[in-house]
């Protein structure tokens, strides 16, 4: 089993994630986090363990759609994610599970165990194809180790926040004092522009090996910056994905640039 210890380079994320809730950082506390985190380790398997956690809460306290339920709609939401993504649960190598929650939210998420969710929403604005390559996106985080990494920044944040000047305790501990709030924290985790151009790609080429049109990725990303335009700095529409991931507009771009240098290669 593959273990990391923190050490005082990482907690300048820790610090930094934790600013607020810290308030004014002052020496004391900075030592006092450092020295918390600096005896806290996150393993790989403590990484699956707070993501099937996660995953777990959100599934219980949201609404889910199967493909047995008495609700016509949410029967039709899922049978359609299963018509469009169920031929690549297994892609490249990865153990992919996924649902459909029945919710307002314009989003989409994967965790580091392969766990895909898709909010109904998402679907209502997207034709097959843009949500393939959304979902491709997604999956692009789980393959290139984003998710995996970015929770566990969350995790060395939330040791820092916890255990400053007290002895350790575990990611468990964590994950047990409040379910909920860890998950909406480590599902919420942050990537970085490389990381999300790099998952781009990923879709660009999940999309391309499969015969798809990649214009569908492009096409998915103008939606959101039509939502940008619309909504500005108002998310009262519960729409979170285009606050998460940001400059759609240029992304769309990016891949219409790619599209039209592929073209010329043939």
């Amino acid at each position: 089993m593959k273990k990391v210890l923190l050490s005082a380079c990482l907690v300048c994320f820790a610090i930094g994630t934790a600013n607020a809730q810290f308030g004014k950082l002052n020496p004391k506390k900075i030592e006092a986090g450092l020295k918390a985190v600096s005896a806290f380790t996150v393993s790989d398997e403590d990484i699956a363990q707070s993501a099937a956690a996660s995953v777990k809460w959100m599934d219980e306290n949201n609404p889910v759609c199967s493909v047995k339920d008495k609700d016509p709609k949410k029967k039709a939401y899922a049978e359609r994610l299963e018509r469009i993504f169920g031929p690549y649960k297994n892609y490249d190598g990865l153990n992919l599970n996924y649902k459909v929650y029945y919710v307002t939210d314009v989003n989409a998420f994967a965790c580091p165990d392969g766990s895909v969710r898709v909010f109904s929403s998402l679907m209502d604005i997207m034709t097959d194809d843009e949500l393939l390559g959304i979902i491709g996106h997604e999956i692009g985080h789980v393959k290139l180790k984003h998710s995996l990494n970015g929770y566990r920044k969350v995790l060395i944040a939330e040791a820092a926040v916890q255990y400053a000047g007290t002895t350790p305790g575990t990611v468990g501990d964590m994950m047990k004092a409040d379910t909920g709030a860890m998950a909406e924290k480590l599902i919420g985790a942050a990537f970085s522009r490389d990381q999300e151009s790099d998952s781009d790609d990923y879709s660009y080429k999940f999309l391309v090996a499969n015969g798809k049109n990649p214009q569908a990725l492009a096409d998915g990303f103008k939606k959101f910056a039509d939502m940008e335009k619309e909504y500005g700095a108002d998310k009262s529409m519960g729409s979170k994905m285009f606050s998460s991931h940001p400059d759609s507009e240029k992304r769309a771009k990016r891949v219409e640039e790619k599209i039209k240098k592929d073209a010329k290669k043939k």
